[in-house]
């Protein structure tokens, strides 16, 4: 990609303010929803999410029973995205080195040298779609975690980075169908938003139906490049998070533990472990891209509120009696929420 993106207004990239490119935001983003609509029915949530994620450096989690367009929508945000795109599909049999790479040995065929030589796998990407990730044993699974936290891969002794942006989507078909394999906590706590995918409605199931095409992403065009990805990042990066958000947030966190005092009764019946900080730390990083996405300049509590249920469902760990009881994790979230306010 050697030519020189421009915004609207044809200045290059590097020459545009933060405030100006926060400013066209919004505009951007209901280009983006229209362009998607036009492959996939639905989803307007899940793909404000994964643009949030994008902006932010983090990853999704994508969970729902197959059949859903999980991966149609990773695809079409990938070529809407105008990023390097790979795909792997997770099977029992697969290995970390299909993932990560491995090195070979290589021989000059003139002067008979041998030497070792790293052949990158499909992780050194900028969008990597895991397709399926809970259908490979943990061993495989934990393959992306240094990629997904460090953006790096060590393979022989010999770290290897990653190129910005990159970005993991994750799918994951719900645990209680047979062949999958629970992700652990550690790499359940290196996706920013778990995704919960559901059925169509009538209306929407409808128009599956009459508009399904074998080739849905032919007519799609890159909306976005690189440059301008990483520029609106930095940009969002600096939106401020008031004083009393942040300690909204982490009081909102805390509240999730049930060893600390300040967590209600039924956290400590109905939990068995909350999140960790770095739970705190991705309620306002991605609070910062959602308020971008609806033209604010700092962070409210809203935003916070309205992300918690995908920032803290895969962190939290239910009871024996929570699960007894029919209790999921947003069940608690939407009681934490209620309980804990802003000062």
């Amino acid at each position: 990609m050697d030519d020189v993106r421009t915004t609207h207004d044809d200045m290059p990239i590097a020459e545009v303010s933060p405030m100006t490119l926060l400013d066209a935001l919004p505009s951007r983003l209901a280009d983006f929803h229209r362009a998607v609509a036009s492959v996939v029915v639905g989803q307007r949530e899940a793909v404000d999410a994964m643009l949030q994620a994008l902006l932010s450096h983090g990853h999704c989690l994508l969970v729902g029973v197959p059949g859903l367009g999980k991966t149609l929508l990773v695809n079409t945000l990938a070529r809407l995205l105008g990023l390097p795109f790979s795909r792997i599909q997770f099977t029992p049999d697969l290995m970390p080195s299909d993932i990560t790479g491995t090195e070979i040995l290589e021989e000059d065929a003139a002067s008979g040298h041998r030497r070792f030589v790293f052949v990158p796998g499909p992780v050194f990407t900028s969008v990597l779609l895991a397709d399926e990730v809970n259908r490979t044993p943990p061993k495989t699974q934990a393959a992306l975690l240094e990629a997904m936290q460090e953006k790096t891969v060590t393979i022989g002794g010999k770290v290897h980075h990653l190129v910005e942006p990159f970005v993991v989507f994750a799918t994951q078909n719900p645990i209680e169908q047979e062949g999958t394999y629970p992700l652990p906590e550690a790499q359940l706590d290196r996706f920013l938003f778990e995704l919960r995918l559901g059925y169509p409605s009538l209306e929407e199931e409808r128009r599956i139906v009459e508009q399904h095409s074998f080739s849905p992403l032919d007519r799609l065009r890159p909306l976005w490049s690189r440059e301008q990805i990483l520029a609106l990042r930095q940009a969002v990066a600096g939106i401020p998070a008031p004083p009393n958000v942040v300690d909204y947030a982490v009081r909102l966190v805390r509240a999730s533990r049930p060893e600390e005092e300040s967590a209600p009764d039924y956290v400590r019946r109905l939990l068995r472990w909350g999140a960790s900080p770095r739970a705190s730390q991705h309620l306002i990083v991605a609070g910062r891209a959602r308020a971008a996405g609806e033209g604010r300049f700092n962070v409210a509590r809203e935003d916070v509120a309205a992300l918690a249920p995908l920032v803290l469902r895969h962190r939290l760990i239910r009871s024996f009696q929570a699960e007894a009881e029919g209790l999921s994790t947003d069940d608690i979230v939407r009681k934490l929420l209620h309980d804990v306010r802003e000062d």
